[in-house]
């Protein structure tokens, strides 16, 4: 997995595809993290050590990608406490992580992004 050192912190940005038709239930799941499961989300976030989470849409021609900035104490083993939780928030966030993109959040590891260029402190 790639990482930067942030502030002390150290930062993931991966892009995760969005399956066709599936645009507007990641827009929802959004909407739901950062609104009636907010409190859930906030407690997996200090649970895993992630101090900062952003989420952008992007729209390509080949598809819709929702790409992830997030900076945590350690991004890699954040990922994996996420991929072994029991949790309820947990279980539910890598469903909906899975019926959008495709991806599984329970298995570790995967194709980590590589990070090709870096500018400034």
């Amino acid at each position: 997995m790639s990482s930067r050192q942030v502030l002390g912190m150290k930062a993931f940005c991966g892009a995760f595809p969005v399956l066709p038709g599936k645009t507007e239930a990641a827009q929802d799941f959004a909407k739901s993290v950062m609104g009636s499961r907010f409190k859930e989300f906030d407690a997996s976030q200090k649970r895993l050590k992630t101090t900062k989470e952003a989420w952008f849409l992007q729209r390509t021609p080949q598809g819709d990608m929702v790409v992830v900035y997030l900076e945590a104490t350690d991004p890699e083993k954040a990922f994996e406490e996420l991929a072994t939780s029991k949790e309820p928030f947990d279980r539910w966030f890598k469903d909906q992580v899975k019926t959008i993109t495709g991806v599984d959040l329970d298995q570790p590891g995967g194709a980590a992004p590589e990070q090709i260029l870096s500018y400034g402190s």
